[in-house]
């Protein structure tokens, strides 16, 4: 596949196949961890989530100017993923897990929406949020039912509540046999480390192959998780 290039990064269309795009960029030893799109049609971010982007978005309009974005799809030069086998927790964690519950498929909107609101829209623009929204929508799978493995992309949330009220939440992408982390919060200390030990479990015992934590962070790692190439990413994260 020949691959479009504008301004230095390659450019993706609706109708370019996404997983012949990231073989391309893997054989050519693409430098750069971002590609750059311009349709927010959600069958398409769908198809680049499928493919094993990670999809952010941008507003490239400056300040006294109407939004213009973009999307974003990341393929991660180095990738944090967290292996079950390889799971560590603390001690002065363990003992409070009994505290929480977590709530697998709960207050998605709620979740995203308040990623917004701690995080800011930098990369979680608007457009690229009502989008991921529309791909929930318009799943076959029930907004009730448990996190399984599933061929076609579709956005997840865990929320973690204490004595009833929320603690912590975050959302991500599931494909296939792998769970992608997009972005979290919490509203109290250590429940946040709380919510992704139990999302941890949660995925083991739901059939997954690995936790993607996308960028590498020593918090992460903390967790035991390790880095891996992209081209170990996507021979995982294929089926």
């Amino acid at each position: 596949m020949e691959l479009k290039y504008t301004s230095g990064y390659i450019y993706i269309s609706p109708e370019d196949d996404c997983h012949k795009v990231v073989d391309a960029m893997l054989a050519s030893n693409y430098n750069e961890e971002f590609c750059l799109a311009g349709d927010f049609n959600p069958d398409f971010i769908a198809n680049l989530m499928e493919a094993g982007f990670l999809v952010m978005s941008m507003n490239m309009a400056q300040e006294d100017e109407d939004p213009f974005y973009i999307l974003l799809p990341k393929l991660h030069l180095v990738r944090s993923a967290l292996f079950f086998e390889n799971l560590h927790v603390k001690k002065s964690i363990r003992r409070l897990l009994n505290r929480y519950e977590l709530r697998a498929n709960a207050d998605f909107d709620y979740i995203i929406d308040r990623c917004v609101e701690k995080h800011g829209c930098d990369w979680l623009t608007p457009p690229l949020v009502e989008n991921i929204k529309k791909i929930r929508e318009i799943s076959d799978i029930s907004h009730n039912s448990p996190l399984v493995p599933c061929s076609k992309p579709y956005p997840f949330s865990f929320a973690l509540y204490r004595n009833g009220k929320f603690a912590a939440g975050e959302f991500g992408v599931v494909c296939g046999k792998v769970y992608t982390s997009y972005s979290g919060f919490y509203d109290e200390d250590n429940a946040g480390t709380v919510q992704i030990i139990l999302t941890a479990y949660y995925l083991k015992e739901n059939g997954f192959s690995f936790f993607d934590l996308g960028m590498p962070l020593d918090y992460k790692t903390g967790f035991g998780a390790v880095d891996i190439s992209p081209e170990r990413f996507v021979q995982l994260f294929r089926p």
